[in-house]
């Protein structure tokens, strides 16, 4: 039961049946009541006609008792049991009586015009009316009984129900029919879904079908699966690169500390061994410290505590702060930031490093790095731009990938293990804004663009 409850096809064919049992009940209620009211209005007329009739014989004769004497002229009524008529005297007495079926004649009030009355004791209708023979009044009842006429219309009900009960009946068969054909396309597009796995990714779905909703199912599927298999390639890559960032430290951990053990030491050679591990301990906490911050900044319920920061002031303590690291390389750092911007201060300032320090680390020896910030449109824009080579073309989509680098070589491994540029992008999104690379004329532009109107 539970199955059939949840079936779309058994859904779509009860909706089918209860529509085509509402339209034709519908229909079939106004035929009934259509069928009801011409025979009402039959009725009607022929029990006019029978008082018009009866005015014509009481006209055409000379007296009340010579119509009586002549009962075959109104013999086409007598022994009909469905219709009776009364002639009265003034003083009520009855002159005529085609009664068949024994009927007691009711009190009715009479006018001169035709009168219908029904009947709530017996079910029979009558018209009355008054007329005046040589002066004197005479009353005139006709009616039928409406037994036949219920006994027709129950019959006409039953068929009408009896139709509707097989209409809806064969709508909802007919609806099963066609719900399990046109429900056929989806059911193979659930086969084709569920034979995609985690090994199956790159299979697609076959976006040929002819239907217009499906065909946008499919193709929504499609760019899904898309996103899916780009976001398990990028965490089997991630993942990779994460062993050989941990496995680098570690092997060198290990190596040098068997190699120490393997014989005496002196305490010099100890104390050389622990400041060697304690770097590499170092390197291990800022990988998995930038881990933590990519991990935390994933989550949508991370909050950003805005505040108004100097451009200039910001850009100003960073040359600061690289300016030994610069000045190694022969390198000099020019601030041309100005105004303020809405953002989180460490944040940026992370962010804004390590552009700085990825541009002192590629830049050609005896250049100048340029920090710069624009508004355009609703952005701020922030600018890092060093003399260098530029970075080919196929990298640059993937610049800002955790552990990815342009170089493939890992024999020496930036300061930020490679998650540097990661770190920059993950501060972007989550100010609503996005990191982006540039080449130009013998050199590479990184850009933070910040939206100007969130506050």
């Amino acid at each position: 039961m539970k199955h059939l409850r949840r079936s779309l096809s058994l859904r779509l064919a009860l909706a089918f049946a209860l529509v085509s049992v509402l339209l034709l009940g519908i229909i079939g209620l106004y035929l009934f009541r259509s069928l009801q009211q011409e025979v009402a209005w039959r009725d009607d007329q022929a029990l006019l006609g029978r008082l018009e009739r009866m005015q014509l014989l009481i006209k055409d004769t000379t007296d009340m008792q010579a119509l009586r004497d002549r009962p075959e002229l109104y013999a086409n009524m007598l022994g009909n049991t469905q219709h009776f008529l009364w002639v009265l005297d003034a003083q009520g007495q009855t002159l005529i009586s085609i009664n068949p079926a024994a009927l007691p004649r009711p009190q009715l009030k009479v006018s001169a015009q035709p009168t219908f009355h029904d009947n709530t004791a017996a079910p029979y209708r009558l018209v009355t009316q008054r007329i005046s023979l040589n002066g004197k009044p005479l009353t005139l009842i006709a009616g039928h009984l409406l037994t036949e006429r219920e006994n027709m219309l129950a019959a006409y009900r039953n068929t009408l129900i009896v139709a509707l009960s097989l209409g809806g009946l064969f709508t909802f068969l007919l609806g099963a029919f066609i719900s399990q054909r046109g429900l056929r396309p989806l059911r193979q597009l659930a086969e084709q879904a569920g034979a995609i796995n985690s090994q199956h990714l790159h299979k697609r779905l076959h976006a040929d079908s002819a239907y217009l909703e499906l065909s946008l199912l499919e193709t929504s599927l499609n760019q899904t699966l898309t996103r899916l298999d780009d976001g398990y390639q990028q965490l089997a890559r991630f993942s990779a690169d994460l062993a050989h960032e941990m496995r680098t430290p570690l092997n060198n951990l290990m190596g040098q500390t068997q190699q120490v053990l393997s014989r005496s030491r002196s305490s010099e050679e100890y104390e050389q061994l622990l400041e060697s591990n304690l770097e590499e301990f170092e390197r291990l906490a800022r990988l998995i410290d930038s881990l933590l911050f990519l991990a935390r900044s994933e989550q949508p319920e991370h909050l950003l505590a805005r505040q108004p920061t100097q451009l200039a002031d910001l850009a100003e303590q960073l040359c600061d702060y690289f300016e030994g690291m610069a000045q190694e390389r022969d390198l000099r750092l020019i601030n041309h930031c100005s105004g303020s911007l809405m953002a989180e201060p460490e944040m940026l300032t992370r962010a804004l490093a390590n552009l700085i320090a990825n541009a002192i680390r590629h830049a050609d020896a005896g250049s100048e790095i340029a920090i710069t910030s624009v508004n355009l449109d609703d952005q701020c824009i922030l600018s890092v731009r060093n003399s260098g080579a530029s970075i080919p073309e196929p990298h640059l989509s993937r610049l800002f990938e955790r552990f990815y680098r342009a170089d493939p070589s890992r024999s020496q491994p930036g300061h930020s293990g490679g998650l540097g540029l990661a770190i920059v992008q993950a501060i972007m999104r989550l100010h609503g804004g996005s990191a982006v690379v540039v080449n130009e004329d013998q050199g590479v532009r990184f850009e933070l663009r910040f939206p100007t109107t969130n506050t």
